[in-house]
């Protein structure tokens, strides 16, 4: 994983214009367990590179860079909660769960919307993003996708799950 992770480093230095490979391979010695959590978020289509450094706590962001939703993590509902309101026909479970278990986060809007002014994401498909609890509590969520050239932020039922949409993730190490 780690050879992996040097090489789309190396090849995309666009994505991380302000860090260099020795901080990250020095987040990365420290932290074993990352490199399993990376290997996952590869395993299930996400293609993470390291993309920036989090100035106030020195971690290193890890963010999904598929150009598309990763496969392995597509018709899902947004939560839990949504799953369980769910009564015909649910999904197979809930982006929220799926990132948990795989030890990240989903990625924020901003988060998103700074990817999206390095490379093009999502041109076919969208991915739900973290939601603020005012949207959840009232049953939304809200997802993002790249048209006509520009980031657009929607929202949809949190129960709602279809096969182009899917989820990002980021890990801190």
């Amino acid at each position: 994983m780690l050879n992996l992770i040097k090489r789309r480093f190396d090849e995309h230095p666009e994505l991380h214009p302000e860090l260099t490979w020795e901080q990250v391979e020095q987040r990365l010695a420290g932290s074993p367990q990352a490199l399993e959590v990376l290997a996952r978020m590869e395993e299930t289509g996400g293609e993470p590179e390291a993309i920036a450094l989090d100035e106030k706590t020195g971690e290193v962001l890890f963010c999904d860079c598929s150009r598309e939703s990763p496969a392995g993590r597509r018709s899902l509902c947004y939560d839990d909660e949504a799953l369980q309101k769910r009564k015909k026909n649910p999904p197979a479970g809930s982006a929220v769960s799926q990132a948990r278990e795989m030890g990240v986060e989903l990625m924020d809007e901003e988060l998103y919307r700074r990817l999206q002014g390095i490379m093009e994401l999502d041109l076919k498909t969208s991915s739900w993003i973290l939601t603020p609890d005012d949207v959840r509590s009232l049953g939304g969520a809200l997802f993002c996708e790249r048209r006509y050239g520009r980031t657009f932020t929607f929202h949809n039922g949190a129960d709602s799950y279809y096969g182009v949409r899917g989820w990002r993730g980021v890990l801190r190490a």
